[in-house]
């Protein structure tokens, strides 16, 4: 086979940026991806018209992907959802304004609210002490209700039903940009059309892609040497990028495996959630936009308000319950969608285009959270040179598709600071 500096595993959105920034620094690539498309969990599909994400994708500006997606040329043409919010409280569906002011919130909590939302955007992330999300906010307020709506807007933003583990600093910091005018950006036309672009500038580069590709393999001895292939090929190689999840990270290499990467995989908590995306010829309540679940871990958005998603003007709209780390019984978590529907779009039924449903999808694999021994995993592997891992779980305090590019970002600066020390005859390996 053909020889390359480097080879990069796996076509999300972490393998596609490290792709890049190597290409564009002169440095030979090829890029491997499992299955017969890149994207990852970034791609988008058409059912009927309707242009659907896998799940509910969003950027936020001034984040990884914001900053990482300008620097390639990388055009976001989108819209920010509108501050028309609706509540989902004990069953019943209110806009958030009536309830804020309604006796479910006392005056004192009122008060509370108001003043939290105030001081949130000005905390210094970094000060934050290393407690849990659940401790943090138990400190910091004492109004039960205002405690459960601040723990469904942390929810939507970081996808995560999991406050006694979060690391309340890295979520504090992602909130706070999250809270800034128009800085939540639902993508037009879908995330593939950010996938295309990311592809089209890889092969600019010079970036060489093999799709449908299985590599099952990464053969070392305390340094990458090559990589073997499921129909028996093999590729000599120096340095590699495993852009894929920890438990494929640990698989590929084999018996001969190394403590870091297997105690990144155990440590690992993977997000998961249950995703219900419909394309509705009309909507029953046409002013609702957004409904955020105060007692229930849900989410519902019509994305349509704010970006075309369909060729003949149907409204796509998304339904969401975060179910954290483990999995729940696919079919009552559809019911349950379902029904909360019925609250949020009674007659829905009648006016379905097309569906799609993703049980326990997984929305990120790790995250920073309590109990995570190495703080920061990667991008370099101590005991292997030449070899490095990225993907939405190799976080260095990002949050979802921030983690994953900033992360193949990480991992292919770090390839270059190794390549530069090797021609100057340092050290094998740096860790950044």
């Amino acid at each position: 086979m053909k020889q390359f500096d480097v080879a990069i595993i796996g076509g999300g959105i972490a393998g596609l940026v490290a792709s890049i920034e190597l290409a564009q620094a002169g440095k030979s690539v090829v890029l491997f991806e499992k299955a017969s498309q890149l994207g990852g969990r970034a791609i988008s599909v058409k059912k009927n018209g309707a242009i659907f994400d896998l799940g509910n994708h969003a950027i936020v500006r001034g984040g990884a992907v914001d900053e990482i997606f300008q620097d390639l040329g990388i055009r976001m043409e989108g819209g920010s959802p509108s501050a028309n919010v609706s509540v989902l409280w004990n069953n019943k569906v209110t806009h958030i304004f009536k309830f804020l002011i309604s006796r479910n919130l006392s005056w004192s909590g009122k008060m509370e609210l108001l003043k939290f939302f105030t001081k949130l955007g000005k905390i210094d992330a970094d000060s934050v002490p290393a407690i849990s999300l659940r401790s943090w906010i138990e400190q910091e307020l004492r109004d039960p209700m205002v405690r459960h709506i601040f723990y469904a807007i942390f929810r939507v933003q970081t996808y995560s039903q999991a406050p006694d583990h979060q690391l309340a600093g890295p979520v504090i910091r992602s909130m706070a940009r999250a809270m800034k005018k128009n800085s939540v950006v639902y993508v037009q036309n879908g995330w593939q059309t950010l996938v295309d672009q990311l592809y089209e500038k890889a092969i600019r580069a010079g970036v060489s892609m093999m799709t449908g590709t299985n590599v099952t393999k990464i053969e070392h001895d305390g340094a990458v040497r090559k990589i073997k292939f499921a129909d028996g090929q093999e590729m000599d190689i120096t340095h590699v990028i495993a852009a894929t999840p920890p438990a494929v990270t640990s698989q590929l290499l084999g018996d001969a495996g190394c403590n870091s990467v297997l105690r990144w995989k155990e440590q690992a908590r993977v997000i998961q959630a249950a995703s219900l995306t419909l394309s509705l010829k009309r909507l029953p309540v046409p002013n609702r936009f957004s409904v955020l679940g105060v007692d229930q871990p849900i989410y519902f958005v019509n994305q349509s308000k704010f970006i075309r998603l369909s060729e003949d003007g149907t409204s796509v709209v998304h339904i969401v319950k975060y179910n954290g780390t483990g999995g729940t019984d696919p079919t009552a978590d559809e019911q349950l969608l379902e029904q909360i529907l019925d609250l949020i779009q009674p007659g829905w039924q009648k006016e379905v285009v097309a569906r799609q449903y993703l049980p326990n999808i997984v929305a990120a694999y790790d995250y920073m959270h309590l109990g995570r021994e190495d703080r920061f995993p990667g991008p370099a592997v101590p005991e292997i040179a030449g070899f490095y891992v990225a993907g939405d779980w190799a976080t260095h305090g990002e949050n979802l598709a921030d983690a994953a590019a900033a992360s193949g970002r990480r991992a292919a600066r770090c390839v270059l600071m190794d390549m530069e020390a090797g021609r100057k005859g340092g050290r094998d390996t740096i860790l950044v």
